[in-house]
């Protein structure tokens, strides 16, 4: 089941827009961004002079070919600088390798990690945008809806479910904008950096970086291959492992509400949930289950980029491996789980607020209605709302059935004889799920008038890193054409 499911949702991947908009797909390798450095170098050594332009459009067209010949069926696509460059040299003769004066593996192999990277960060941050949405619109029609809110694993106070949602919005407001610092320092290009001092060639890296559409050279050369590429990666793993564990914690709340016997949220019956193989009754939920998993194998991803780079002097080959494109790439499958999960959510609002009455989550309103209306010290009202918690759950009563006689009594008895300074109604209303819920006075608080300002605010973010990403990718975009014309122009 868990391997349909996993199948399915990696049809939610590969058909989403968010991949076909962007032209961003898992064809740009490291094959792909090779040729692409490789045409900005052709491009570069020309107009500095490093190689005459007849010679460069002999390269230009090898380069090309050296592509288009690995876009056929079947066809290699070498990783490794080593093993593309005779490609080009097969077609071009030794003369192309002109191409590669002033660079090295040590810079080009960066160069092409910190692209691919590139790439997953900004797929990565629309799906998490594309979660962001299908949580605020559960929690836009959710407003209203009271639900048990817990703390130490057990019954606390009352809120509501747009509310809870909110919060976690805000979690993946905040990994949103991790995600946007570190693409500022991702979106740096080591090319032209060579092994690690540069050369005596005059290549132009700043006309490298434009092209290959990154916000700048890495300054420092022996930082652009050798030390960058360990605390970026280990910066990147980072926010995966941050966005991991937010969505784990919700998964987790989620599943818990299955462990009761009737649970007020569960995902409708269909691909997410499945029957047991031998318990009829059983609806088990294996989308929960599955993002859950997810979000774990994505800690794990991010924690061996951590392990690969620990205790290593610069310019080992350990850090600079795929580990970061493969936590980046868990991370956002693991994100589109949550949307299918998001998507298939049924809330039993009137079963939520069951659960709430059937307990003593209000009391605590209690004592601050004592203390605001009545001068009641806060310890004293605590007292007594705590004796009569004792006495409800003794007797089996939820706090609408308790005895007003009984009220009576038990205040005198924690009070030392002072007769409580409520009336019934007032009591009543103070143990009200909702009347707590709307009393509420502080900022962020659970209130229908601060729900609908956070839920404003989260939806004003929401588009302004939606049009982030996009500004991103049109930067992207631009670059490429720029790579395109200059690179067509050498060919001629």
């Amino acid at each position: 089941m868990r391997a349909v499911l996993g199948a399915a949702m990696a049809c939610v991947v590969a058909g989403s827009a968010l991949a076909a908009d962007r032209g961003l797909t898992r064809n740009r390798d490291a094959f792909y961004w090779t040729g692409e450095i490789n045409k900005a170098s052709t491009v570069m050594t020309v107009k500095t002079g490093i190689v005459p332009p007849v010679l460069g459009a002999v390269i230009a067209k090898a380069v090309a070919q050296v592509i288009a010949d690995a876009e056929k069926p079947g066809a290699a696509r070498p990783a490794d600088y080593l093993l593309h460059e005779p490609l080009i040299i097969a077609i071009a003769g030794p003369e192309a390798t002109r191409m590669h004066s002033g660079r090295s593996r040590q810079d080009i192999n960066p160069t092409f990690h910190r692209a691919m990277q590139r790439d997953r960060l900004l797929d990565l941050a629309a799906r998490l945008n594309v979660v962001r949405a299908s949580v605020l619109r559960i929690a836009g029609e959710n407003m209203a809806t009271i639900v048990p809110a817990y703390t130490n694993g057990v019954q606390a106070q009352p809120t509501t479910y747009g509310h809870y949602l909110l919060a976690f919005a805000a979690a993946y407001e905040r990994d949103l904008a991790r995600l946007r610092e570190a693409y500022a320092r991702l979106n740096l290009c080591p090319l032209g950096s060579a092994a690690l001092g540069t050369s005596s060639f005059p290549v132009d890296r700043g006309m490298l970086a434009d092209l290959l559409g990154f916000d700048a050279p890495v300054e420092n050369s022996y930082d652009a291959g050798q030390t960058s590429p360990l605390d970026v990666g280990v910066e990147l793993a980072g926010v995966v492992q941050t966005l991991a564990i937010s969505v784990g914690a919700m998964m987790q709340d989620m599943h818990t509400q299955y462990h009761q016997t009737s649970p007020w949220i569960m995902l409708r019956e269909g691909d997410l949930t499945g029957p047991s193989s031998i318990m009829p009754q059983k609806r088990n939920p294996y989308g929960i289950q599955n993002v859950r998993g997810m979000a774990s194998d994505a800690v794990s991803a991010a924690q061996a980029v951590v392990m690969a780079a620990h205790n290593l002097n610069p310019g080992m080959g350990d850090y600079k491996r795929m580990h970061v494109e493969t936590a980046l790439e868990v991370m956002e499958r693991t994100l589109a789980g949550l949307t299918s999960v998001l998507d298939s959510l049924a809330i039993d609002a009137p079963r939520a607020l069951a659960e709430v009455e059937a307990d003593y989550s209000t009391t605590t309103e209690l004592a601050d209605t004592l203390q605001r209306e009545a001068n009641v010290p806060f310890r004293i009202g605590h007292h007594f709302a705590s004796e009569l918690v004792t006495y409800g759950r003794a007797n089996k009563l939820k706090p609408a059935e308790l005895p007003f006689a009984e009220v009576l009594r038990i205040y005198a008895a924690a009070s030392g004889g002072a007769v409580l300074p409520l009336s019934e109604a007032v009591f009543r209303r103070s143990l009200s799920a909702r009347g707590m819920v709307e009393a509420a006075k502080g900022l962020g608080g659970p209130q229908p008038a601060e729900v609908a300002r956070m839920l404003a605010a989260r939806k004003a973010a929401l588009t302004a890193d939606m049009a982030w990403v996009e500004a991103r990718h049109a930067a992207l975009r631009a670059a490429q054409g720029r790579l395109d014309q200059a690179f067509a122009a050498v060919g001629k």
